[in-house]
């Protein structure tokens, strides 16, 4: 019998990734090849070609266990055991309780309402007073059913077609997990759980995870086979799922499309590209050309100016007009006289309130001024109003003059989501600004690789000692171990990700969208790519051997690098979904930040709750996050099942927390008619192909080449679901049909106050740095900025 002491180390958590290790026998030293099976299981193959392991000979006969050497079993505990899972758990769960606990009190303060309740504020609906009962300090769980109260309907209603969309995520998630948790828990993590690869003498709470995934599975075992199934099964469950609520998200645009009131964006349309004519103004031109071949249907247009000048002007002077206001009413320290010069230092002593009034006054004259100026700074775009809805949708659809790259018609934005400086640049310029940000976009994603190797670092003790020799002493303690790999990476990963997301608003904005909900969906398209790359293939090849880019320039490669490097990284995702995850959500509802922000202004500056702003929702930002958990339940799903009831913990409090949320805090400034919806479809189908990418990696690697070669027609059924539901329900999601259209407008003839909508619609696309009102006729601390009269 071949007897071999291994003379290296080995790292369990990345056993699959390994190659072309010696192994020693004795005196004599044996060439051999070291190859690692889909089973992370250390196979030595002897000159002979008789492959020989510690589990093998236990399991051909041997009367004693295998003894694993102090080395590999100190380097096993490196990776990720079940008790480090459960201090990650633990921590987590105990800050969970921690804010919810603090949220159910502060709520009830009256002082609070502005960071808890802003939107029921804004609505007139906040009922809470100033009188004490002990009530007030006791937590209680009475926001949880009120959050649930609420209908679809009665959502669609009072929050809005988007609001509808983004609880329909989660609950589509909850579904689909409920599903794979029943599914991975009672049939795939036992079966894992039972297989022969990681016969260890731990106890379980210092079992590795690994022990239940499916890299506990024997190579060619027939309980192969059980995975198999339940990945065709998964794969048909998710696929009527995403049907179903594809199909009701789509009634549900046409129902709210039914049921609102006219709008604006409705009946027109923006025209771009307007040729200048000899002697005529833009103006002049636009309203000729409509005229003339939209005579039945046209009402009127309004010309696009350059504005970004006064823009300037009138922030500076919303700014002033605050900063003298608060002056004025003491709700800041007044200083009685301070120097005009730099900073205050130099210059000349003036009255503060006399020095502020005049500048207000000053930047008024200014304004006006530019305002006078900008009658003959137009810019050949103009919003054109139809008398219907059909008139608006056959212009924005249909081209509009011989030349093609003149009068491009596309279908207006609500007043309040039109994105102004998008006008202000040219063709050229935003062509460039395309460019570039995509350049930056790619340079980006590239160098986010550095914190993600850093992490990876962390979650790897041996790796941790070998950049710190001097802390090995401190890693080999126990509860330090558990802490570092359970929790540390995962929380500093997520402190690294929350400059990202204003980033890529910022990065939108740039590449001249007209309107703000595009900007935001362009933004949420970007940060998932780069959630998704970031957060799961840079984690997952950088913490492997493979980590090169010439892996990928053969796509046959793919499936078996994926194959052998995705399961490599359950355990730090699983942390990464409890950390992340879980007490992302409970600090969500905390608003740990707006809370300080409240008490800093009451303490320093004495401001009361008249000036506040509602915030926006945060779909951009939010989706992305749900979309990428929901791609690692999927990938996970036959891999590592264990992660399927962390996840489903975390939609189900998602989906009550982000409930209560829409119903209290948030307000949608615009809405995008459901249109986050085609990236939810688009993701998800993402992660099933993924999925099967994977599959067919490892089966071949767990040497169940039938099993891998069966999985293959699953990525092209899927693609082919993709592709119906595509030509099925996304015409609906662009435009609505003009069965709709013509309906709605019959309707509309029997409406008594329609004369009244149309002289509204008429100014409704005007700019409103064109109307800025005068902010020194009143200088009363009780009025609110003027600026936003005009502007709501």
């Amino acid at each position: 019998m071949f007897k071999s002491k291994l003379s290296n180390s080995i790292d369990f958590k990345k056993s699959f990734l390994r190659a072309g290790r010696e192994a020693s026998s004795g005196s004599s030293f044996i060439q051999n090849s070291v190859s690692f099976s889909s089973t992370s299981v250390l196979q030595v193959k002897t000159s002979q070609g008789r492959p020989a392991s510690a589990t093998s000979r236990w399991r051909s006969g041997s009367k004693r266990p295998p003894r694993f050497s102090t080395s590999r079993r100190r380097q096993h505990f490196r990776a990720m055991i079940l008790s480090a899972l459960l201090t990650s758990v633990g921590i987590n769960l105990g800050l969970c309780f921690l804010f919810f606990t603090l949220y159910s009190i502060l709520r009830k303060q009256p002082g609070n309402v502005t960071v808890y309740g802003p939107r029921l504020i804004q609505a007139g609906k906040s009922q809470q007073t100033n009188a004490f009962n002990l009530e007030r300090l006791l937590p209680t769980a009475g926001w949880v059913k009120r959050a649930l109260e609420p209908t679809n309907e009665e959502i669609l209603s009072n929050l809005g077609l988007d609001a509808l969309v983004f609880t329909r995520v989660f609950v589509f998630s909850i579904r689909v997990f409920s599903f794979a948790s029943v599914v991975g828990i009672f049939i795939l993590l036992p079966v894992n759980y039972m297989g022969t690869e990681f016969e260890e003498f731990f106890d379980l709470p210092n079992k590795s995870l690994d022990s239940f995934s499916i890299s506990n599975v024997n190579d060619g075992s027939n309980k192969l086979w059980i995975h198999f199934c339940a990945i065709y099964i998964f794969s048909a469950v998710v696929c009527y799922l995403l049907y179903c609520e594809h199909k009701y998200i789509s009634s549900k645009r046409i129902a709210h499309f039914y049921s609102s009131k006219p709008q604006p964006q409705e009946f027109t349309v923006l025209v771009s590209g307007v040729p200048l004519v000899s002697g005529n103004s833009i103006s002049e031109t636009v309203e000729s050309f409509f005229r003339e071949y939209h005579s039945s249907t046209y009402l009127s247009h309004v010309v696009v100016h350059r504005t970004d000048k006064l823009k300037v002007l009138m922030n500076d002077a919303e700014k002033l007009y605050k900063k003298l206001t608060r002056v004025k009413s003491g709700t800041i320290s007044r200083q009685k006289s301070k120097r005009d010069g730099f900073l205050g230092m130099f210059g000349k002593r003036v009255d503060v309130v006399d020095h502020y009034e005049k500048k207000l006054v000053k930047l008024e004259d200014d304004m006006r001024l530019k305002q006078s100026l900008l009658a003959g700074e137009e810019i050949p775009a103009a919003f054109v109003s139809f008398r219907t809805r059909h008139g608006a949708a056959i212009a924005s659809n249909i081209q509009q003059g011989m030349d093609p790259t003149q009068w491009l018609t596309e279908t207006a934005p609500e007043p309040q989501d039109v994105h102004w400086p998008f006008f202000t640049a040219s063709f050229v310029r935003r062509w460039i600004s395309n460019v570039v940000v995509f350049v930056a976009f790619v340079a980006l994603i590239i160098l986010y690789v550095i914190p993600v190797v850093l992490v990876q670092g962390l979650a790897n003790l041996h790796q941790l000692e070998t950049w710190f020799p001097f802390l090995k002493s401190i890693l080999n303690m126990k509860i330090v171990s558990q802490v570092i790999t359970g929790y540390l990476p995962s929380l500093i990963f997520q402190a690294f990700l929350m400059i990202v997301p204003p980033v890529m608003l910022l990065l939108s904005s740039m590449q001249g969208f007209i309107s703000h909900s595009q900007i935001e969906k362009s933004a949420c398209i970007k940060l998932l790519v780069f959630t998704v790359w970031n957060s799961f293939f840079a984690n997952v090849l950088s913490g492997s051997a493979l980590y090169r880019v010439n892996v990928f320039l053969e796509p046959k490669n793919i499936p078996r690098v994926l194959a052998a490097a995705v399961p490599a990284q359950a355990s730090f995702f699983i942390s990464y979904v409890v950390t992340t995850g879980w007490t992302g959500l409970s600090s969500e509802i905390f608003r740990l930040v707006p809370l300080l922000w409240s008490f800093m202004n009451k303490l320093f500056y004495k401001e009361d709750d008249k000036e506040f702003e509602v915030p926006p929702t945060p779909f951009c930002q939010e989706i992305p996050r749900i979309l990428f958990f929901g791609l690692l339940g999927t990938t996970y799903f036959f891999l590592s099942p264990l992660i399927l009831p962390f996840l489903l913990v975390y939609f189900c409090l998602g989906y009550v927390i982000y409930r209560n949320q829409l119903l209290n805090v948030y307000e949608a400034k615009y809405e995008t008619g459901g249109k986050f919806w085609p990236i939810v479809h688009s993701s998800t189908i993402f992660s099933l192909v993924l999925m099967h990418i994977i599959a067919i990696g490892l089966f071949g690697l767990k040497k169940l080449p039938l099993a891998s070669s069966l999985t293959i027609p699953l990525p092209v059924l899927t693609l082919l679901f993709s592709i119906y539901c595509q030509r099925r329900f996304l015409p609906n999601f662009k435009s609505y049909p003009t069965e709709c259209l013509v309906n709605k407008d019959k309707a509309d003839e029997r409406e008594e106050n329609m004369s009244e909508f149309y002289s509204k619609l008429v100014v409704a696309y005007r700019d409103p740095a064109l109307s800025a009102s005068q902010y020194s006729r009143d200088m009363s601390p009780e009025d609110p900025p003027l600026l936003r009269s005009y502007q709501s």
